[in-house]
């Protein structure tokens, strides 16, 4: 039998957007982690952050996985009654694998018990699936607008699949059957599966019900029929938001399938507190307080990573490294032991290439390296690796960061400008 979730260890009860009896009692909180998106739908706009506006893809602040837990544990003291963690965008959590994955990490290892939510356009969400499960992640919403490519075509302006860009009914077909099998796979895993569907006047409204026929065959749990909310700057800023007498058409027929969710708060990507009572505004401040924060050296983690030529000198920018030594403590005799080799990714690649090296050294707690631009340097310590930089021996290093010590003053080193032959080119580390 395959892997699934334990949904009894949770009191699914709690779940305010699955229990309106919760929603008034218990909160949740939404960590703005995710900006990028892998779609373009067109009612969306995603430029706008005012904090007075409540709807899905609108944040004040983004957060690095490492912020977002100090945060989380920060709003956690002032708002007891939250049993939820979600990740809701400001763009779709998939577009932003690495975020997505290490904060709900992060979150499961500081709060075993707490209820894990995402929601996705279910893109590229399937390679993720397995460890979702593995991190007991309960409820997961698709968004689906459609289950027929040629009103799919309609909504969706673009998606960027595998570094192409579809565009409209080609978007919309990829993006379907991936939906799809999203639903399908989450659903047999045990994941409470709940699927969005935007109600667009004149383009989607009169199709709705076929997506909640089909969904309710692959196992979806509810659905939630929302009217559009026309924004500014889209291709759908000029249509009218759907009336009372159109909802409640559009849900009378869903529910002849599968549950309807008719409490929705059309929440934002940092949304906190009772469904009903948002308290986003309240805490922004807050909020905002933590993207300043500095990385704290994580002593749970292990191990020490060192960029050098050969073994005895930390004497390599981090972005002409392509292997770094990694070392170990033993406290009993005090030595210092090499306990892997690992390979650094490529050049290229971007940012995602310091979000590769950061998951390749999760168990590592700090990287020594003779210099490191600023930007690899705030990505890579995002996902908790502290970067060191100084010049000297190796085993200085790892005997101060091992002892919870300051490097020496003398070996201190800090970033000036890429040194000659790193593979950066000369333009930053990349």
């Amino acid at each position: 039998m395959s892997a699934q979730v334990d949904t009894a260890c949770f009191n699914l009860d709690q779940h305010p957007c699955y229990s309106i009896g919760g929603s008034h009692q218990y909160a949740r909180i939404h960590l703005p982690i995710a900006p990028r998106c892998n779609i373009q739908c067109n009612y969306c706009n995603r430029k706008y952050d005012c904090v007075n506006e409540s709807r899905p893809g609108v944040t004040s602040r983004v957060l690095s996985p490492v912020q977002a837990l100090a945060y989380l544990e920060e709003m956690m003291e002032k708002i007891p009654s939250i049993r939820v963690v979600g990740i809701a965008g400001p763009g779709d959590p998939f577009a932003n694998p690495y975020e997505t994955m290490e904060t709900l990490r992060l979150v499961r290892n500081r709060y075993p018990d707490m209820m894990l939510c995402l929601a996705s356009n279910g893109l590229h969400i399937g390679p993720h699936i397995d460890e979702l499960v593995e991190l007991q992640v309960s409820h997961v919403t698709i968004t689906m607008n459609a289950v027929d490519p040629a009103v799919g075509g309609l909504v969706y302006a673009w998606a960027r699949d595998e570094g192409k860009i579809l565009k409209n009914a080609d978007a919309a077909a990829t993006l379907i059957e991936r939906q799809l099998d999203a639903v399908k796979r989450l659903a047999a895993a045990g994941i409470l599966v709940k699927v969005n569907s935007i109600v667009v006047p004149g383009v989607n409204d009169r199709h709705i019900p076929e997506i909640a026929k089909v969904v309710k065959g692959l196992g979806a749990t509810v659905m939630n029929c929302i009217p559009l909310c026309p924004v500014q700057d889209t291709p759908y800023e000029n249509l009218y938001e759907p009336d009372g007498i159109m909802m409640a058409r559009v849900r009378l027929q869903c529910c002849e399938h599968v549950s309807q969710m008719s409490h929705c708060a059309r929440c934002r990507a940092d949304a906190v507190g009772l469904l009903g009572e948002d308290q986003s505004v309240e805490f922004a401040g807050t909020l905002e307080s933590f993207t300043e924060m500095n990385t704290p050296i994580d002593k749970t983690r292990p191990y020490i990573a060192v960029a050098t030529q050969e073994g005895m000198l930390v004497n390599l920018h981090l972005g002409e490294a392509n292997n770094v030594i990694v070392y170990s403590h033993e406290p009993e005799t005090d030595e210092y032991e090499i306990v892997d080799v690992r390979a650094l990714p490529g050049t290229g690649g971007g940012d995602d290439r310091w979000k590769e090296l950061a998951n390749t050294l999760r168990d590592c707690r700090a990287l020594l390296v003779s210099a490191c631009g600023p930007r690899p340097k705030q990505i890579i310590e995002g996902f908790g690796l502290v970067i060191v930089e100084m010049e000297g021996l190796v085993e200085e290093g790892l005997e101060a960061l091992f002892h919870d010590e300051e490097i020496p003053a003398s070996l201190q080193r800090r970033f000036t400008s890429c040194g000659n032959g790193c593979s950066g080119g000369g333009n930053g580390c990349s």
